[in-house]
């Protein structure tokens, strides 16, 4: 049985903070330059080459895309063909406590800003750490651990939904309800933005895929016509809205639309729409 010890996660955890902080990933990159490309207006075309401009200079100064550094996200796939060893001198330490220990190590050796606070309604202390990290945690088969993490702003997060349909809803009718949820986020979510969108399971479940489906590459569509088709509707309805980037008009408003599903009970619909801004930082470490 393959073996992974606790340092190798902290370590790795650690350097994907401050990755996903100062890089732009490549297909977020690409998706503005398509943009640029095909932006009708000429304000927008400024404000997306500036976006491209700020991910050249963080890049090359070693500086955080944004100053909102975000909550750290967290979805763990662990392969039940891999152990997890923990320190010899401290054998009781979890997964969990790795993950948390590399983003504590991640923002402080990236001087990334710290946005989490202990208490949500009463204190509101800042942690100091960004840390506890929202973690998502399962087991596949395999001999893998796979961890994508996302620096997920408060702005954009600010502006997800969700909402319960009968299940006998349209699909035009729910189609409706997702694009007019981005486009209401406008400049308050910092578009041109990527939309995630869960479609089934429960509650918790269909707002989890909202978010999990962030993370797929921006070039891949559903691999089911009837949600790619879907998407496609979507993205086209929001860049129609006129919104643009960072809310100054144009096609833009929008680099991509995610659609994830999962099954659910007979009488429920469940929706949910996650956004993200244009400094959509993520990364996926593979051990």
């Amino acid at each position: 049985m393959k073996q992974i010890c606790y340092n190798e996660i902290r370590s790795a955890v650690c350097r994907a903070c401050i990755d996903s902080a100062y890089l732009l990933s490549k297909d977020v990159r690409e998706a503005l330059e398509r943009s640029l490309k095909s932006e009708t207006s000429p304000k927008a075309r400024g404000v997306i080459s500036q976006l491209i401009h700020n991910a050249d200079i963080a890049s090359h100064k070693q500086l955080p895309l944004c100053q909102d550094t975000g909550l750290t996200v967290v979805f763990v796939q662990h392969g039940s063909q891999v152990m997890f060893k923990p320190p010899d001198e401290n054998p009781v330490l979890s997964i969990f406590d790795a993950i948390n220990h590399g983003v504590e190590d991640g923002y402080s050796k990236g001087y990334l800003r710290k946005s989490v606070v202990a208490d949500p309604l009463n204190k509101r202390v800042n942690t100091g750490t960004n840390t506890p990290a929202i973690i998502h945690y399962s087991i596949t088969s395999g001999s893998e651990l796979s961890i994508s993490l996302m620096l997920k702003g408060g702005g954009c997060e600010n502006k997800s939904m969700f909402k319960m349909f009968n299940p006998t809803e349209s699909p035009e009718r729910i189609i409706d309800w997702i694009s007019r949820t981005v486009i209401e986020a406008g400049a308050n979510a910092c578009p041109p933005f990527v939309v995630g969108v869960g479609i089934g399971g429960d509650f918790e479940q269909c707002c989890m895929i909202s978010k999990r489906a962030l993370l797929r590459n921006l070039k891949d569509s559903n691999p089911d016509r009837f949600y790619a088709d879907m998407e496609s509707i979507i993205l086209k309805r929001v860049n129609s809205s006129g919104v643009g980037p960072l809310g100054f008009g144009g096609d833009t408003t929008a680099l991509g639309v995610n659609i994830e599903t999962a099954p659910c009970h007979i009488a429920s619909l469940p929706v949910a729409v996650n956004i993200e801004c244009h400094s959509h930082r993520h990364k996926r470490i593979l051990l």
